[in-house]
């Protein structure tokens, strides 16, 4: 899984490339634990190019939610597709994360 990193100011958002499941979503996890603590919390995950999301991908999205939830911050999700939104939906995920239209309505969510 590729996953590209970029600064909007004092927020740091990570693009992931491709499902998120497996050994990528392992990968996603590391990447955006390590994240949390460079941006103190301030942290967009756009998920516009994550097609599906499986059990362990789901996972991973509440392992980062729960660190960042250590610092009193939430895990930003944006740009979500319709097939992600369902899944986080069914599964009562859905409430762990703030979600956003897309990464810079996520970015002005933190002033």
């Amino acid at each position: 899984m590729e996953i590209t990193e970029t600064t909007k100011g004092a927020v740091l958002v990570l693009r992931p490339r491709g499902p998120l499941c497996g050994t990528d979503a392992s990968q996603l996890r590391e990447r955006a634990t390590a994240a949390a603590a460079e941006s103190m919390g301030r942290l967009v995950l756009d998920a516009s190019a994550v097609p599906f999301v499986d059990s362990v991908g789901l996972e991973a999205l509440a392992d980062v939610g729960d660190v960042l939830g250590q610092t009193g911050h939430t895990l930003r999700l944006a740009g979500a597709n319709e097939t992600v939104r369902e899944v986080l939906d069914l599964t009562d995920l859905a409430s762990q994360f703030e979600h956003f239209e897309d990464v810079n309505a996520a970015v002005r969510s933190f002033l």
